[in-house]
């Protein structure tokens, strides 16, 4: 790792110019960001990780600019019941995982809620409620992050391999994807109709971490007032409802086309921020038997959804 302190910064906005450029897709970001952290170093890890999470937000919403509200909503109905019943089997798989393997109660659960729901975002919500330490967050959130990476990249490579249509790895890509950033980055290298429909079906699925959250409050008897809520999924669907009512003039599509096209830049962008958050610290936090929990899980789950969607689909 370079130690001095200008270098690394000097590379670091190299990297992440370089990764707005048009031929840099979501998976390459991804890499350039890991390859950052682990072998030059990242010089804003705080800043950077507070920066990927307002983007990631921007380019969802901006997302919404190109995508018909009544196309979607009839999407999203093709991902309900696997959102449903997926969330359901990963949170009592999870909980049986946790007991074989010994993972200590809170973390299994935290891993649980992760990969059942929408990976960082379910644990940092989940967290309050059940009063989580900082090292059971931060295994739960290394554990999710590596298999996520992984996803990210594994994903459209097995989608091509076994032929599956747009509709097919848009289902797929948002039920067995752990976080958001990845399903749109992933679906995004697919085509743009699996990035629609991914898009809504997990933006849909990660409103599920409320009820979750005051299920967990019920049940544990944590805090209420810690629960998060992603507000910013009202303003994604406020943004399809203006491209939906709004007459298409050609400089209103040409409008919307560019903020669609900018957004996309800055969910690549993203994915390199979120790359660039790895540590070797937080690679060394997962112990074996969570991250194998956490493995099972996401195995489990990415493979019944595969079977499901090449079934009914």
């Amino acid at each position: 790792m370079i130690q001095n302190i200008t270098i690394r910064k000097i590379l670091f906005f190299l990297f992440a110019i370089f990764s707005l450029m048009p031929m840099v897709d979501a998976p390459m970001a991804l890499i350039l960001g890991v390859v950052l952290a682990v072998f030059i170093g990242n010089p804003f890890p705080k800043e950077s990780g507070k920066l990927a999470k307002l983007l990631l937000k921007v380019a969802i919403v901006g997302l919404g600019f190109g995508m018909n509200l009544n196309s979607a909503i009839e999407a999203g109905k093709d991902g309900l019941l696997f959102t449903i019943s997926t969330i359901v089997f990963v949170l009592v798989f999870g909980w049986v995982l946790g007991k074989l393997l010994k993972v200590d109660s809170k973390t299994s659960y935290l891993v649980s809620s992760g990969t059942a729901i929408c990976g960082g975002s379910a644990i940092a919500a989940v967290a309050g409620t059940i009063d989580a330490n900082e090292k059971q967050i931060s295994v739960a959130l290394g554990t999710v992050f590596v298999l996520n990476s992984i996803a990210l990249l594994m994903f459209p490579a097995v989608g091509n391999w076994l032929e599956l249509s747009q509709q097919q790895f848009g289902i797929w890509s948002a039920i067995a994807i752990h976080d958001t950033s990845s399903v749109v980055g992933a679906a995004h290298k697919y085509g743009e109709e699996a990035l629609e429909l991914a898009t809504v079906i997990k933006l849909g699925r990660a409103l599920w971490i409320i009820p979750l959250a005051l299920v967990t409050v019920f049940i544990q008897r944590g805090s209420a007032r810690k629960v998060s809520i992603p507000y910013f999924i009202g303003f994604f669907i406020l943004a399809m409802l203006i491209y939906t009512l709004i007459p298409k003039t050609e400089f209103v599509s040409q409008s919307f086309a560019q903020i669609v096209y900018f957004s996309k830049r800055a969910l690549v962008l993203t994915l390199f921020l979120i790359g660039a958050g790895l540590s070797l610290e937080t690679l060394k936090s997962v112990g074996p038997k969570t991250f194998l929990q956490g493995v099972i899980l996401w195995a489990a789950i990415s493979i019944i959804v595969l079977i499901a969607v090449l079934k009914l689909y």
